[in-house]
């Protein structure tokens, strides 16, 4: 359940024009300098190298572990496994206490951060010191960090120096040169008098018990020299089994974390160095140092016997998934309420911090996938998001509104075609055309930002019935499974798919007794919904038995692709599911196929006006298809321009414009912007959301473009 408290820390983000400021330029910049950094290496190939060398970890995790305890106390090292927060808490309390302990450097560890270990010192009356500049910023400000890399991103140099001249206790001039000279002052002492340096790492390596720190600055390299106990807090996720496994990450991370070649400094730790220690008469030594290295678990062995979420050991913490994010670009990483942000954090806050509060954050997952093709160890963040629902359904059920809608209405298709069509009546004292501009009340919101479609009057399964079609010139037989969107509201995109598939010389049938696709529900995490309108759905085809189904709905597509999985409890359905599994065709890359192999022939619409495309995230990312439409616009000879972000959500999401219509509205104006400054008299899309969700921005915010599925302008194009 979305509480009140999540709703307002989002209504507060948004209004932060100084985050808002530098996200958005941030990852406005960040794809292009992420690709010239990868220029010369196959980012795909290095990837999977990524991804696999995880994996191997996660499969042989206790005796990599095991062999990295005892190959880092072979070199010296004093080795300490640690179960909880607590646990690492109470040994390095216990160890400054021993050590007489006064002053703690810190550079960067996110476990630091997991652990509250400042919060802990402050408590022991231990002066910690960050020394990361955007740790340092945060500390003094009081600030939990915004993002994995760059803690301090969601503030600009104006307030650095306001916190600044706050605890320096004097005026300090926002400039960026000036503020990070001062910095450097203040921590140069503090990294001479310090008893002991705190450090994370970014690998550990098994086969000789080195770790790995990459850093920016170079007080990773001081904190782990200059104190004369250094302690490195590393997960277990950072194992792996050798040093040439360290290759490739290094490779991945800093181009993916901040789009550079390499970091400032890669610094190599094989056990204690000497250092030079003064001592109590004011002379100086050389000593050996102590170096503790404290492995963490905090959930994260759970993490590696979950058959599932065991994938989330390839993430390297590079962050990238959210430097991709839109909805971490509108609302920066304090809303996640934990160190992790975005939805790499709700899957992690599931394990490492609180579960309840990663039930709530995984609800702001647009489950896009923007994600998935960024991950360094390419991790389906959204697919593992959707596995979370399922859980938290399945412990806790489903919240009151959704379990009556999908349970009693749409899992019944009389009843919920019924239902439909006495909303067509009831909607008449808002509809205004094709549209609904104005909600009363309470759902006043929901047309804040678009207009929403009029549901017709005629459904396309009744239309279905009347168009005249021409006698089939081919064996195989198709049906059309139309979803709700184009049955209830856009009839016309159907009426475009059956007649430019009959153009192509196919017989086409609708089958009546199809309803609902299951992804309503399924992204809710409530299965056996899903599962009833499946069957209900397999049971209309095999009444046809169809040679191919085409649909014209990317999820729709990707639903009917899971119906083996959803289906194999039951042995007859599951049968028929792998059947027809075998035989789904999406609608775009299927005329685009029909085009290449010469069977359908598309006439010039040259001088019919200027179109641009909008992918949907679906279409292209989880199916793969932005080439195929954008071949079918050239083959018309129509002018084409490509818009802005054209791959960017358009803030539809399925029931994510219902359930967070301010981030939906956000996401809204943006797509409604590239649109217009695109200069098209035409926007096409290949998803029925997303021309809803278009089409209501142009008719809510203004401008001369017409919206359409591209079946629309394939139609045309067969005239």
């Amino acid at each position: 359940m979305i509480t009140k408290e999540l709703k307002d820390k989002i209504k507060d983000k948004l209004k932060d024009t100084v985050q808002r400021k530098n996200l958005g330029t941030f990852s406005e910049v960040y794809p292009g300098a992420r690709a010239k950094a990868f220029e010369g290496y196959d980012i795909e190939d290095l990837r999977e190298q990524v991804a696999n060398i995880k994996k191997n970890v996660v499969k042989n995790l206790d005796k990599l572990a095991d062999q990295f305890q005892r190959e880092a106390e072979k070199r010296g090292a004093i080795f300490y496994r640690a179960k909880t927060d607590k646990d690492v808490i109470d040994y390095i309390m216990k160890l400054c206490r021993e050590k007489d302990v006064k002053l703690v450097v810190k550079s960067k560890s996110m476990v630091s951060e997991e652990v509250e270990l400042n919060e802990a010192f402050k408590k022991e009356g231990i002066e910690s010191q960050e020394t990361d500049l955007g740790e340092w910023i945060i500390q003094i400000a009081g600030h939990k960090p915004s993002h994995m890399v760059m803690p301090a991103i969601h503030l600009n140099r104006q307030q650095v120096a306001d916190y600044f001249s706050k605890e320096l206790g004097k005026d300090i001039e926002p400039d960026i040169p000036f503020l990070v000279h001062t910095a450097r002052v203040q921590l140069r002492e503090k990294f001479l008098k310090a008893d002991m340096g705190i450090s994370g790492a970014n690998i550990a390596v098994a086969e000789n018990g080195s770790l790995f720190i990459v850093t920016n600055e170079g007080n990773g390299r001081l904190t782990a020299t200059l104190p004369r106990i250094h302690v490195i807090l590393v997960g277990y996720e950072k194992l792996v089994e050798k040093m040439s496994d360290v290759i490739p990450i290094l490779r991945v991370l800093p181009r993916n974390a901040t789009a550079q070649v390499l970091t400032s400094y890669v610094n190599l730790i094989s056990g204690p160095s000497e250092a030079i220690v003064e001592n109590s008469d004011g002379s100086f030594s050389v000593q050996k140092k102590e170096l503790h290295i404290i492995l963490v678990d905090h959930g994260r062995l759970d993490m590696a016997k979950d058959p599932v979420f065991k994938e989330l050991y390839q993430c390297i913490r590079c962050a990238a998934c959210t430097n991709v994010c839109p909805v971490y670009a509108l609302l920066g990483g304090h809303v996640y309420g934990h160190v992790y942000s975005g939805g790499i954090g709700a899957l992690l806050n599931s394990f490492i911090g609180s579960k309840n509060t990663a039930d709530q954050i995984q609800e702001l997952c647009l489950t896009c996938g923007r994600c998935t093709e960024v991950c360094a160890g390419k991790i389906n963040i959204p697919e593992l998001i959707v596995e979370m629902r399922k859980r938290s359904v399945k412990k806790a059920g489903l919240p009151t509104l959704p379990k009556v809608v999908f349970q009693n209405i749409m899992s019944n298709r009389q009843l919920f075609h019924s239902v439909l069509r006495m909303a067509s009546l009831a909607q008449k004292p808002f509809k205004n055309g094709a549209f609904i501009r104005n909600l009363p009340m309470f759902l006043s919101g929901y047309t804040k930002d678009r207009s929403l479609p009029a549901i017709v009057e005629v459904p396309f399964r009744e239309r279905f019935k009347g168009l005249k079609l021409k006698r089939e010139t081919k064996k195989q037989k198709i049906a059309f499974f139309s979803g709700c969107l184009i049955d209830f509201a856009y009839p016309e995109i159907g009426e475009a798919v059956v007649e430019s598939l009959n153009c192509a010389g196919f017989k086409v049938n609708f089958p009546q007794g199809q309803t609902c696709c299951g992804t309503p529900m399924f992204l809710m995490g409530d299965l056996e919904s899903a599962k009833k309108v499946a069957m209900q759905n397999l049971d209309a085809m095999q009444k046809e038995n169809p040679d191919f189904i085409v649909l014209a709905c990317p999820t729709g597509v990707e639903m009917w692709e899971r119906y083996p999985e959803l289906m194999k409890d039951s042995q007859r359905y599951y049968e028929i599911a792998v059947k027809f599994s075998k035989r789904i065709k999406e609608y775009t890359s299927y005329i685009n196929e029909l085009c290449e192999k010469g069977e359908m022939k598309l006439k010039s619409l040259k001088g019919k006006g200027l179109v641009t495309y909008h992918d949907s995230c679906h279409l292209k990312r989880v199916l793969g298809i932005f080439e195929e439409p954008r071949n079918i616009i050239n083959k018309t000879g129509i002018d084409f321009v490509e818009m802005k972000h054209c791959d960017q959500c358009c803030g539809m999401a399925g029931s994510y414009s219902v359930k967070f219509p301010e981030i939906s509205g956000e996401l809204a104006d943006q797509k409604h912007k590239d649109i217009m400054e695109s200069k098209a008299d035409i926007v096409l899309a290949g998803c029925p959301a997303c021309v809803l969700q278009i089409k209501g921005l142009i008719d809510k915010k203004g401008g001369n473009v017409k919206v359409r599925h591209i079946a629309e302008l394939i139609k045309e194009a067969l005239k």
